[in-house]
């Protein structure tokens, strides 16, 4: 089992990720209030350890912005939370997650899938109408210290966690590190 850690922006909470090892951490170039921009995110990544995954969140952003950020080696990964369909994901160089409601066709050539209530909305939905899935993917939406054990046993391969990693609208370095020893416990 896997953790990601999102919405990233600052170099504190890069250095929370480093002590607690997530297998990713998101950056988020969407509008959003975790929004950060290229060269901010580049700074970050230069602080982040070896062995930490750097994905990108984007919706509906121009592919070529998502093509220099990897080409740039600030993000390895895409997650995208639009409509972007075949055509685009195909044209990126980079394993791609795209982000669906569970009751959304799970059809795409996207590498993972990425089970949501809705776009970063930080709300849980009914995690038994997850069905079969026929590619690894994350489970995100609501996830925090309080429920992550019952999300764990619906055995994604990912767990997403953004605002349940978070103090008052901020990354907590305590949360980061309980969410990851737990993921690991689980394993």
């Amino acid at each position: 089992m896997k953790l990601k850690i999102c919405g990233l922006s600052r170099e504190e909470d890069i250095d929370a990720a480093n002590e607690a090892m997530p297998d990713y951490i998101g950056f988020v170039f969407a509008e959003s209030k975790r929004r950060i921009s290229p060269a901010w995110a580049m700074h970050l990544r230069a602080r982040l350890r070896e062995g930490i995954v750097p994905v990108g969140v984007f919706v509906n952003a121009p592919a070529d912005d998502i093509i220099a950020l990897y080409d740039a080696g600030v993000i390895e990964i895409a997650q995208l939370h639009g409509g972007e369909g075949e055509d685009y994901i195909a044209r990126l160089p980079m394993p791609a997650i795209k982000a669906v409601k569970v009751h959304e066709s799970r059809r795409t050539r996207a590498d993972y899938l990425l089970l949501d209530s809705g776009a970063g909305s930080g709300k849980a939905f009914d995690w038994a109408q997850i069905g079969q899935i026929d590619r690894p993917w994350f489970l995100a939406g609501g996830i925090s210290l309080e429920n992550i054990s019952k999300a764990l046993e619906f055995r994604p391969y990912a767990i997403d966690v953004s605002s349940g990693a978070e103090t008052d609208g901020l990354k907590d370095r305590a949360k980061i590190i309980a969410l990851s020893e737990k993921v690991r416990r689980f394993s």
